[in-house]
């Protein structure tokens, strides 16, 4: 993503606001790492839009308080994947097809 910082501090920002989006899946949207996210989300943006730097940062907010959830979710759903596949192993093993 080219362009001038202060100009995508602020589609950062918006996008972040509208889709409620991580700094992850924003980084991974525009390209860019999610330190370049972070540094302009809060230190640019707060030089340059007060109320749109409010907006981000109830987004991270709300994104901080529910990682723990994401992350929880995210580790059972690869133990369930596991299982899965650990019990077409087996089958396989015992001479079934599945």
């Amino acid at each position: 993503m080219k362009g001038l910082p202060e100009e995508r501090a602020v589609r950062l920002a918006q996008y972040m606001i509208e889709e409620k989006a991580t700094v992850r899946q924003t980084a991974a949207k525009f390209g860019i790492s999610k330190s370049t996210v972070h540094k302009d989300i809060t230190t640019r943006l707060k030089k340059l839009n007060a109320v749109l730097y409010d907006r981000v940062q109830e987004v991270l907010y709300t994104n901080k308080k529910e990682r723990h959830i994401r992350g929880g979710m995210a580790t059972r759903e690869k133990y369930r994947t596991q299982a899965g596949r650990d019990t077409a192993r087996q089958g396989k093993k015992n001479g079934h097809p599945c």
